[in-house]
């Protein structure tokens, strides 16, 4: 059985540590479902990372509406549920 390394290695100037939440989403379509992660920092920049692709930066925005409809519109779904940096604090 093969592992999958899941630690999130995203360099330090990409997120500067002042994230504001982060989401998955889906492609349902396919089997297994492929997924990115949506990560927005405190000024509404948000950032989508591949985990697939050693969590490399596949689309970059300056508003969560434009990251969300970059994802709605190649189909992927998100998960129920966000992770924000307060319920960790």
């Amino acid at each position: 059985m093969q592992k999958t390394d899941t630690t999130l290695r995203l360099e330090a100037d990409l997120v500067k540590n002042n994230w504001e939440f982060t989401e998955v989403w889906i492609d349902p379509n396919l089997s297994p479902p492929y997924l990115l992660l949506l990560l927005s920092d405190a000024e509404g920049n948000c950032r989508i990372y591949n985990p697939a692709e050693g969590y490399k930066v596949v689309f970059s925005s300056k508003s969560y509406d434009e990251a969300q409809y970059w994802l709605l519109e190649d189909e992927y779904e998100p998960v129920e549920g966000r992770l924000s940096v307060s319920e960790l604090a």
